[in-house]
């Protein structure tokens, strides 16, 4: 046999509704990022430097105390507490 007819409204109404929120979902999700033609524009144009030569880093007990004689021994006391990364002082 036959189930109950379906309520929903028309064929009609029901592929309107659909298409609307089809719609509605590809405007919010937009574009993002736009043309692939233009990818690595900026990294491709920035000059190659050299990676300069540096002193190796501390390790294990060194290193401890570099970090304990930077936080706690050389603690200069004048003006606001300046970051780690700050040139204020230089």
């Amino acid at each position: 046999g036959q189930g109950a007819p379906c309520h929903f409204g028309s064929r009609e109404r029901q592929l309107r509704r659909y298409a609307l929120a089809r719609a509605t979902l590809l405007i919010k999700m937009g574009k993002v990022h736009g043309s692939l033609a233009r990818a690595g524009k900026v990294k491709n144009q920035t000059p190659k430097v050299a990676k300069a030569e540096k002193k190796k880093k501390l390790t294990g007990r060194a290193k401890k105390r570099f970090v304990y004689n930077r936080r706690f021994v050389s603690v200069v006391k004048s003006g606001p507490k300046r970051g780690p990364n700050s040139n204020a002082g230089k």
